[in-house]
């Protein structure tokens, strides 16, 4: 490791000036707890298709592709292009704008549920809008997530993120009571859990693929007995596809599970590489948010924010979506070197690693502790994660590859099924 770490060193050097200026300006030199890594993150400063270039113009084929939101790679020319011509006429109005409803239009066609929608500007605000509107729509108070489920840095969201999940995620958190985890993938012990709770229970909120948790696939059984429970029980079944929706094909993932969502949440993708997230859901759940004519304890106040449906992140969102739906062969292109990817990287360590993921994203994972299989975030965790750390640290150092360190890959169509032979070249040299 020393000698990757010279090696980094030596081609970083400008990186780490500006760095150190970041350092003394920024909590941790960075706006994002996660894009820190030692000994210093490099600086880039531009990107393009699949590369990123840092400041000592070095490139790296990237597979962070912005928290895996730019699906068609980096600055794609049609989305650049859409970018332009509404910066010219200007980024920022504050009203209602006709962007807003083309983009609208779009997903309500892709994703069923949506028939009703409302923007604002990340994928935390997207749920924790969702979580307060199951509780108005219901009249209860808890809510469930899965073990290692990440939705965004909501205190109403922020507990069991990172192992041990017992201990509390931050300090300054209150009514943390009002939050219960269930196991990923074990229906038995998830619905004891949601039982024991069922009389204030508001809603579940589950992503259908535990993104920052592993990159790990719910099965359709699990997702179903929960969906199936939460109904019966009058609550709300929210599904977190800020990273699923339109990764996998022209929509979200759940009706190809034939599942049955009252709230979607969307981000990522539906943005285009600009800031964006989308609360969607059943016309009657989404109307407790109508504030028309209602006391102020008959509504649920969910704003938007100052940015919401800005012009440039709906022509962005719109420029992607379009794209996808012209051009849904980028689906059957990433997903096969996905599998392609997954196949490769596990005979490259001959079966010491387990490489989850699915369609075009993945993760790979160093088996320790009697682990074979990973289907839940605690087998996850209890993997050699320093491993992983030293694996990604030396692609970025000495093979020109970026994984952010720890984090899974997502592939865009920038990429190309020589790319995905050179992680497995640098997987079988480290």
């Amino acid at each position: 490791m020393d000698g990757y770490l010279a090696e980094y060193k030596k081609r970083t050097r400008t990186s780490a000036k500006i760095f150190a200026k970041s350092s003394k300006l920024h909590v941790n030199g960075v706006s994002h707890n996660i894009r820190f890594y030692e000994p210093y993150p490099f600086v880039v400063k531009k990107s393009s298709g699949k590369n990123l270039t840092d400041v000592d113009d070095n490139d790296y084929a990237d597979y962070w592709m912005g928290h895996w939101s730019l699906i068609l790679g980096h600055g794609p020319k049609q989305v650049k292009e859409s970018l332009k011509k509404q910066i010219e006429k200007s980024w920022m109005y504050g009203t209602v704008n006709e962007q807003t409803i083309r983009l609208s239009e779009l997903i309500s066609k892709a994703v069923p549920v949506a028939e009703k929608i409302r923007y604002v500007t990340s994928g935390t605000e997207a749920t924790m809008y969702a979580v307060r509107l199951a509780r108005s729509v219901t009249g209860k108070g808890i809510i469930a997530k899965i073990d290692g489920g990440w939705h965004g840095y909501t205190s109403d969201l922020l507990k069991s993120v990172s192992w041990p999940f017992a201990e509390s995620e931050s300090s300054g958190m209150v009514n943390e009571e009002k939050i219960v985890s269930i196991p990923y993938n074990d229906l038995e012990e998830s619905l004891k859990i949601l039982k024991k709770h069922s009389k204030d229970l508001a809603g579940v909120i589950i992503e259908p693929v535990l993104g920052g948790a592993g990159c790990i696939p719910a099965t359709r059984d699990y997702l179903k007995g929960v969906e199936e429970f939460v109904h019966k029980n009058k609550s709300l079944f929210i599904l977190d596809e800020i990273v699923t929706g339109f990764r996998f094909r022209y929509g979200c993932l759940y009706p190809t599970m034939k599942l049955d969502p009252d709230i979607v949440t969307l981000g990522k993708i539906a943005g285009g590489g600009m800031a964006i997230g989308v609360m969607c859901g059943k016309k009657e759940i989404m109307g407790f948010a109508d504030t028309a004519g209602k006391k102020k304890s008959e509504r649920s106040y969910v704003g938007g924010g100052t940015f919401s449906a800005n012009p440039a992140s709906m022509v962005t969102g719109y420029a992607t979506l379009s794209s996808l739906k012209s051009k849904k062969s980028v689906y059957s292109k990433i997903n096969s070197l996905g599998e392609f990817a997954r196949k490769e990287i596990t005979k490259a360590f001959d079966g010491r690693v387990a490489v989850t993921g699915k369609g075009s994203l993945f993760m790979t994972h160093f088996l320790q502790n009697g682990i074979s299989e990973i289907t839940n975030s605690a087998q996850a965790s209890n993997c050699d994660t320093q491993t992983l750390q030293r694996y990604h640290f030396k692609m970025i150092a000495h093979d020109g590859i970026f994984f952010l360190p720890g984090k899974l890959g997502a592939i865009s169509d920038a990429h190309s099924k020589e790319d995905i032979k050179k992680i497995v070249l640098a997987s079988e040299n480290f």
